[in-house]
């Protein structure tokens, strides 16, 4: 059985409902990013990087294709298409004792699909 607090993030990503993400995110939350060496640390940063998240990835052939759960983590695989390249990756996430995600790392492959999901992501976190 999928966790609130996960089936909360793919009601989000699925519905590109990023405004529902406040709620969602620990005041202490860190986002490790695929290509960003240093892990973005605060809620701030976190919001920043999921809103931008879901307006890259979040289309319509997004899907999460395998699911484990822990006690208070997860690993989701997932593949979509960015721009006509077929991505594949992982999202590791934790959360806290009151369902607020806490952690978000994202795994990324292959290397073109990187190449191409970087430019999009770095116009949307500039903007």
């Amino acid at each position: 059985m999928t966790p609130p607090v996960i089936q909360r993030w793919i009601d989000i990503l699925h519905d590109r409902r990023a405004d529902d993400l406040d709620t969602l995110i620990a005041d202490d939350a860190v986002f490790v990013s695929p290509v960003v060496f240093s892990p973005q640390e605060g809620k701030a940063l976190t919001l920043r990087y999921l809103t931008a998240a879901i307006e890259v990835f979040g289309g319509d052939d997004f899907r999460y294709v395998e699911q484990w759960f822990g006690d208070r983590s997860a690993v989701l695989e997932f593949v979509t298409t960015v721009d006509g390249m077929q991505v594949n990756g992982v999202d590791m996430i934790h959360w806290n004792d009151a369902d607020r995600i806490t952690s978000f790392k994202v795994m990324l492959r292959p290397i073109k699909g990187i190449q191409v999901v970087v430019p999009r992501m770095a116009a949307l976190l500039q903007g």
